[in-house]
């Protein structure tokens, strides 16, 4: 089996787990802790759970980004950023870099003490931020789902 291959199982593997997770916390684990009674039973269960899917979304992340770029670099592929039909490889860029900052530097020096402050004044209000925040992000890493799976296959919407 060729390493490129082995780099294409370990990509797509990485983002299933990944961007599978981002859509369980947003359409499951968030409502599910909403509804939960009280302030302290919300964040104790959503701390537990988001705790330890960051750092798998952590170590997926790194996969998917080292993956991506080292297929880039087999495939000698660089110059696809300036084709606008590959618009789908800029997406998946974005993508990683957003979920890479917001993981390894957002999320544990800045968002985690926020959110803590914010839940206890108003916890309604923080989850349903936090909701959303996880819809915008969730709704971009399909559209790119979309277009990776496509342009990949040779639709191209451009």
């Amino acid at each position: 089996m060729e390493s490129i291959t082995i780099a294409r199982i370990i990509h797509v593997l990485s983002v299933v787990i990944w961007i599978g997770g981002v859509g369980m916390v947003t359409m499951v684990v968030i409502p599910a802790v909403k509804r939960m009674g009280s302030k302290e039973n919300k964040i104790y269960t959503f701390e537990r759970i988001e705790g330890r899917f960051s750092r798998i979304a952590r170590v997926t992340t790194v996969l998917t980004g080292l993956s991506g770029f080292y297929i880039m670099y087999q495939m000698d592929a660089w110059q696809r950023y300036l084709d606008v039909r590959f618009w789908w490889i800029h997406a998946m860029t974005i993508v990683w870099l957003i979920f890479t900052v917001v993981l390894f530097i957002l999320e544990p020096f800045v968002l985690h003490k926020v959110f803590k402050n914010y839940v206890s004044s108003n916890p309604e209000q923080a989850f349903r931020i936090m909701q959303r925040a996880h819809w915008v992000l969730l709704i971009i890493s399909l559209i790119t789902i979309i277009g990776a799976v496509a342009g990949s296959h040779g639709l191209y919407f451009f």
